[in-house]
């Protein structure tokens, strides 16, 4: 989408607000872009740059003194956008990468880490930025800063910055030429027997991730 189209006429580019609904609207369509695996040998080094970038946005929200909505309550913004299939074809082609370790709170102590997938954290994050982003296009902005910062502290935030951890060990594996370590039946999915959890272990490894996901070794 287009600036003219994006914003109202006459809306300084330098305003906080046009900014962080740019650095949005660019995440939202690089990801999808990224999704449709025309090509996969640059997937895991551009998200990576990508989830950065959005939360360099993210640390503007929160740095921000909070922001309070014209209206009281929330205007309807219509159905939710199906993110399924951007969530399915990050799935496919991030195999067999997908699954990862995450720590919800790190502040919170004897919290066991959790199996996530970047799949999933990629779809949660758009869908709440688009929700956003529908009150930015309706001319609500500060509806708009109110729910990309509130959400930033309650949901897509951390959800980012796991990710980015996520990828950012994904890269540093294979740049340092270091195996990544067995999955030890961490998967999302309950219903795994543990000879498939054992099978999808043995796949991770950096020779079958390394060309695929456009990752180079160290020399």
């Amino acid at each position: 989408m287009s600036d003219a189209m994006l914003h109202a006429v006459g809306q300084n580019p330098d305003d906080f607000a046009v900014q962080i609904a740019d650095s949005i609207e660019s995440f939202i369509v690089a990801t999808t872009e990224v999704a449709k695996g025309d090509e996969p040998d640059s997937a895991v080094p551009f998200l990576l740059l990508e989830v950065s970038q959005l939360l360099l946005t993210g640390g503007r929200l929160g740095a921000h003194e909070d922001i309070v909505p014209d209206e009281r309550y929330e205007p309807d913004t219509g159905p939710e956008p199906d993110v399924d299939d951007l969530r399915e074809r990050f799935a496919v082609l991030l195999d067999p990468v997908d699954v990862f370790s995450e720590v919800f709170d790190p502040y919170e102590p004897r919290k066991a880490p959790v199996p996530s997938r970047i799949s999933d954290s990629l779809a949660d994050i758009v869908t709440d930025l688009r929700h956003g982003l529908a009150h930015y296009r309706a001319g609500r902005t500060s509806e708009a800063l109110w729910w990309w910062q509130f959400s930033y502290f309650s949901n897509w935030g951390p959800t980012a910055s796991a990710t980015l951890r996520a990828l950012q060990s994904l890269v540093a594996h294979v740049r340092l030429d270091q195996p990544l370590a067995e999955l030890d039946g961490l998967d999302t999915d309950e219903d795994l027997t543990e000879e498939r959890l054992a099978e999808e272990a043995g796949k991770v490894m950096v020779d079958e991730i390394a060309g695929p996901l456009g990752l180079r070794r160290a020399h």
